[in-house]
């Protein structure tokens, strides 16, 4: 018999598919009319003054007048804000900052104001409902639910609360679901992340969990201490466990490894989240990508990955976007970012709607040698490597050796496995062939004898962790570079045989 929840479920994500759909279907015009309400809110702003707000019409006029800059770029006007003053770069005041930790800058205050927090939630509850307009699966909806996320205590600086943002978000929960929600108040506090996780499982698994969310290699780590300590199945565990939600990382490199912890295959809802928004979330099971939130308070522009670096790139919107092609992504939002470089790469797999998925970090990608190798390309390699095979990768980074020993110059691949394959060599050969049909540079490089084939350094089982932990980057929403530019985080690695 359906719970009273259930029976409303479908009717609210009826209308709400509907909502969907008027902005999906007008994506040129929702984003003009975003563009207009964004530039006269921020005119009378110190950013909406200095950047001659009052005279931007168009966007033309907005690429003249604001340059494209990332977080450092905009740090002057960030720190204004941070000390309590006003319309500066949003009017008023933010109600909250998300702070994360920059690599380069520090720490950084992103600012989310009363405006721009409901993307965090409303997208997030939308991707459920359009999930159970297609399937009409509600059965989830009266069991536990859990999400793996960072602790909701928040600090508090001139007036203005500040936390990580899966913290805030913590706060926002409806009420509805409170009853539902799992882990408790007091074990979300818990800052170290191996002591939390082991509270989470004996939180959860006396309870009917019906969906899980986090980034996968955390959830990854609490499904095998639940493993470890039941010497079950997840699924076994977890009788009604049928929807896993994920974000921050491609979940393809992991899907292997997680059917075989959980036994079984569940359905999936990627999101696409972040301290600067909430950008897309997938609507559709069968359909590759996730739907761009064209309708949240966020102008998109896009610059093409290959020509970022040069002097004048030119910035284009939604309208001149094709599929296939790697952009950076930047963004103006009610939050009070200006043409800001969130440091993520999209491609875009359909334009009716507007679906992206998430490529890789401009920063991290491989060009030691004019190969320009991204995050899509090496977990694509990895995934057809290990497809109709035994072989299971647990974690892995790339890294560039410009000066071996001996030979010439090669891509070395750290990889830690859960099922090593027989032949580590016949392994390399077969992630460099997958490599070499997506990348034609790299095709080029190894054909001319500028490369050599990959090599493989084999990382013992739980020395990512162990990495991770050492940088005080354990959990939460930290995660694993892919690939870099530099031998920076493998210099020296200590978790190797």
């Amino acid at each position: 018999m359906l719970s009273i929840k259930s029976a409303l479920a479908k009717p609210f994500a009826k209308r709400i598919y509907r909502s969907v759909q008027k902005w999906a279907k007008n994506p040129v015009k929702t984003q003009e009319q975003v563009f207009q309400e964004l530039i006269s809110s921020a005119t009378a702003t110190q950013f909406g003054v200095d950047h001659d707000f009052i005279s931007i019409n168009s966007h033309d006029d907005f690429v003249k007048r604001v340059p494209v800059r990332d977080y450092e770029g905009l740090k002057h006007y960030v720190e204004r804000v941070v000390a309590g003053e006003e319309d500066i770069l949003w009017k008023g005041k933010p109600i909250y900052f998300a702070k994360t930790s920059g690599t380069t800058s520090g720490a950084k205050y992103i600012p989310i104001t009363k405006e721009s927090m409901p993307s965090h939630t409303e997208a997030a509850r939308n991707a459920i409902l359009l999930y159970i307009h297609e399937t009409g699966n509600t059965k989830f909806i009266d069991g536990k639910m859990i999400f793996l996320q960072g602790s909701p205590i928040l600090n508090e600086q001139n007036g203005i609360k500040l936390g990580r943002l899966s913290g805030i978000v913590a706060h926002y929960i409806p009420k509805y679901l409170q009853k539902n929600r799992l882990p408790s108040w007091e074990t979300n506090c818990i800052e170290d992340w191996e002591t939390k996780v082991d509270a989470i499982v004996e939180e959860t698994l006396p309870e009917n969990m019906t969906i899980i969310s986090g980034i996968p290699s955390w959830v990854q780590m609490y499904f095998e201490k639940i493993q470890e300590k039941t010497g079950k199945k997840v699924g076994e565990i977890f009788n009604n466990f049928n929807l896993f939600i994920f974000g921050g990382v491609n979940y393809e490199p992991y899907r292997a490894k997680f059917e075989s912890l959980i036994g079984r295959k569940v359905d999936s809802i990627e999101f696409y989240p972040a301290s600067e928004g909430f950008f897309a979330f997938q609507d559709k099971q069968n359909e590759k990508g996730m739907l761009l939130q064209l309708n949240s308070g966020i102008f998109y522009e896009f610059i093409k990955a290959d020509e970022f670096f040069n002097d004048n790139p030119k910035r284009i919107t939604i309208k001149d976007v094709v599929i296939g092609v790697n952009y950076v992504m930047i963004i103006s939002t009610n939050a009070g970012l200006w043409g800001y470089n969130i440091g993520d790469t999209v491609e875009f797999t359909s334009i009716k709607p507007y679906r992206v998925i998430v490529s890789g970090r401009i920063k991290h990608f491989i060009s030691a040698f004019g190969e320009h190798v991204i995050g899509k390309e090496v977990e694509q390699a990895i995934q057809d490597a290990t497809a109709d095979t035994n072989i299971s990768v647990s974690e892995f980074t790339v890294a560039p050796q410009i000066n071996p020993k001996e030979g010439l110059p090669y891509h070395e691949w750290f990889i830690e496995f859960e099922n090593e394959p027989e032949n580590l060599l016949a392994f390399a050969k077969k992630i460099d062939e997958s490599l070499q049909k997506q990348n034609s540079y790299y095709f080029d490089l190894i054909k001319g004898n500028v490369l050599q084939t990959l090599k493989i350094t084999v990382v013992k089982k739980g020395g990512f962790k162990s990495y991770m932990k050492s940088i005080g980057k354990l959990g939460g929403q930290n995660k694993l570079p892919r690939l870099s530019n530099d031998r920076k985080i493998v210099e020296d690695f200590p978790y190797t045989y």
